[in-house]
């Protein structure tokens, strides 16, 4: 249906002049979902969907996501809806309780029509530890081409047209680097903006709800709705919330914009750097001032290792819980340590076998003081960098990865500078909390790339703005991987 490849404002507008109906968007939606060829789906709620959507308040009417269509990653615990985290360790279980931001998004008239797939309880980054398969990208119709993780079926729900938004958690880079891919906009606010409450933890200190739109306006657009204190949530903020809206189209005269050197310097592929120096150009056009800014290489560097510590001793202690008697799958056994040992052996894949072993040992009271203590250490003169640099500047500015989508069949790690730098950089914002959006600036043999922009915490409406503004510069909006010619 042509409304589904719309915005969020198109779509209200349309609902509201009678073009087309709730009920026929949502039948649209499903029957889209269910012909998917991207494996973007762990469950479709077409009985769920129905039911809501024939029983949808009209006084709701003036709320833009009324009876829009909305796919929430499978992280997320929904009422009565089979929630798993794409492991088989969860297979069968169905939470007796829906998550904030599916509590908020139905209050504002939404409609959930799918949960989609991700990296096994969201550690990974290439979209093809699921326990489901790959998830492919659907602006790549050969299937060679990686959509990016871990919310790789939010991202490739939208981006093939199914939905106008999609929600998906950002632990080191899983919702701004699918976009990258996808020719998406994907904004990951400030940590505590808004509720995790009903979010399956991986690594507490670093996951954000994050989310896809196709564009800026409609990021803000959903900002407005799921930002703000939920007393379920201790670590969601207090801190009012804003008309994200309001202002998005201000001039960005005289804004200040930092490009760091070192991370432009590790991407490799000269079509990225011309479209990303030509943006940078654009933007002073538009009245931006634009200034290289060099940073210490080796902390550029420490961030995918310390990262990787942090999140899998955390991921760890978090997924303790997964013991196969609580709740879940559960593999016979003769007693209690058996029983899990079973359940945990055939539950979890090899990665995250790998990365709780890495965890467990970084915990290690013998080593704790070499690998995790020190993670932490360096973790706060990363974040130190960055907020010197953010003290003088509105935004940082670089690619968001070192080029398109890539292959399904590489290996996706090395210790080159491309890879430490330009690929896994994005994870300073988790460690900082800071608010951080991808958007697309080019294409390169059919596929999208893109760009990102972080900012200071809790400074979203800013970061918006100067967002919406290359969107004005690139003229790259609204993209759908099946219209491209």
């Amino acid at each position: 249906m042509k409304y589904l490849s719309k915005s969020i404002t198109e779509i209200h507008n349309a609902l509201l002049n009678n073009e087309v109906t709730p009920l026929e968007l949502v039948k649209a939606a499903i029957e889209l979902a269910k012909n998917d060829t991207s494996n973007a789906f762990e469950y479709i709620c077409e009985k769920e969907a129905l039911e809501k959507v024939n029983n949808l308040d009209p006084n709701l009417k003036d709320s833009l996501f009324y009876g829009v269509p909305v796919v929430i990653k499978d992280n997320f615990s929904t009422k009565d809806i089979p929630t798993c985290g794409s492991s088989n360790i969860l297979n069968g279980y169905v939470p007796i309780f829906s998550s904030e931001v599916v509590l908020r998004l139905e209050k504002a008239g939404a409609i959930i029509i799918g949960k989609t797939t991700l990296d096994e309880l969201a550690m990974g980054g290439r979209g093809t530890t699921g326990h489901k398969g790959i998830t492919y990208n659907p602006w790549d119709k050969s299937h060679t081409h990686l959509i990016g993780g871990s919310s790789c079926g939010s991202a490739a729900a939208i981006s093939a047209g199914i939905v106008p938004f999609a929600i998906g958690s950002d632990t080191g880079d899983s919702v701004r680097k699918p976009a990258n891919n996808a020719g998406l906009v994907g904004l990951k606010p400030t940590w505590g903006r808004i509720s995790r409450f009903g979010l399956f933890p991986f690594a507490t200190s670093l996951d954000h709800v994050a989310y896809f739109t196709r564009n800026v306006v409609d990021s803000a657009i959903a900002l407005n709705v799921l930002a703000g204190r939920d007393d379920k949530d201790a670590s969601s903020s207090f801190k009012e919330v804003e008309d994200y809206t309001k202002g998005i189209d201000d001039s960005i005269k005289d804004k200040k914009i930092a490009v760091i050197k070192e991370i432009v310097n590790s991407v490799s592929d000269k079509d990225v750097i011309k479209a990303f120096n030509d943006s940078v150009e654009g933007l002073r056009k538009a009245g931006a001032i634009v200034e290289e800014v060099s940073m210490d290489i080796k902390l550029l560097k420490a961030i995918y290792p310390t990262y990787i510590i942090i999140s899998c001793a955390e991921a760890t202690s978090n997924n303790a819980n997964l013991d196969g008697i609580k709740f879940g799958a559960r593999e016979p056994g003769e007693s209690f340590e058996e029983v899990m040992i079973n359940t945990r052996t055939k539950g979890f894949s090899t990665l995250i076998k790998r990365r709780f072993v890495i965890g467990s040992y970084s915990l290690l009271r013998e080593n704790a003081d070499e690998l995790f203590i020190r993670a932490q250490k360096c973790r706060r003169l990363i974040v130190n960098a960055f907020t010197e640099v953010l003290k003088e500047y509105d935004a940082i500015y670089c690619p968001a990865a070192p080029g398109v989508a890539p292959l399904i069949s590489g290996s996706g790690e090395s210790l080159s500078d491309e890879y430490l730098i330009a690929d896994n950089y994005l994870a300073f914002a988790n460690m900082s909390g800071m608010p951080s959006i991808t958007l697309p600036i080019g294409f390169k043999g059919g596929l999208p790339f893109g760009a990102n922009l972080t900012s200071k915490i809790f400074d979203e409406s800013n970061l918006l703005n100067i967002a919406y503004n290359l969107e004005k510069v690139t003229g790259l909006k609204d993209l759908v991987a099946k219209e491209e010619k």
